[in-house]
């Protein structure tokens, strides 16, 4: 079996378990959150990111796929454009609001929901286009994933 390290994420808007701030959501401006890591190991050729939600109501609701983000990345900056490749050949896969890019926030009034952001160090870079759903971007990166981590926040209306 693969060993797997930790990676460490973290983000300046919100503590792991706390809430996410009204301006990265739907309510707000809907934009994505600033977001820092740590411990991506040697040999990684690229990193992936992943938010979902799934505490929604027709099953994991994705927020956020990106991918071939360069393996000498330490983070992404607030408000990352909605471009499907990034300057930095990053690409954006199609999100659950079926559109390209962060996609916020915007759960039903009640019980606050789960919003996870999973980032993934890999031995490989994608060979998947912008646009690529997270079930294809997960079936490319099986078998690939060097080290991973993640990051919970919460957002109720």
């Amino acid at each position: 079996m693969q060993n797997i390290s930790n990676i460490l994420i973290s983000s300046e808007a919100f503590k792991d378990g706390g809430t996410i701030p009204a301006v990265y959501t739907c309510d707000g401006r809907n934009i994505s959150p600033a977001l820092t890591w740590s411990g991506i190991p040697a040999g990684t050729k690229s990193i992936t990111l992943i938010m979902d939600d799934p505490d929604a109501r027709s099953g994991t609701f994705v927020h956020w796929v990106l991918f071939n983000i360069p393996p000498d990345a330490r983070g992404l900056p607030e408000a990352v454009p909605d471009n499907q490749t990034l300057k930095d050949g990053s690409r954006q896969g199609n999100t659950s609001y079926g559109e390209v890019g962060y996609g916020g926030p915007c759960p039903p009034p009640g019980k606050p929901h789960r919003y996870y952001f999973k980032v993934y160090a890999l031995d490989t870079k994608l060979d998947l286009p912008a646009g690529a759903t997270r079930a294809d971007v997960e079936k490319a990166m099986n078998g690939h994933i060097l080290a991973k981590g993640g990051l919970m926040g919460r957002y109720g209306r």
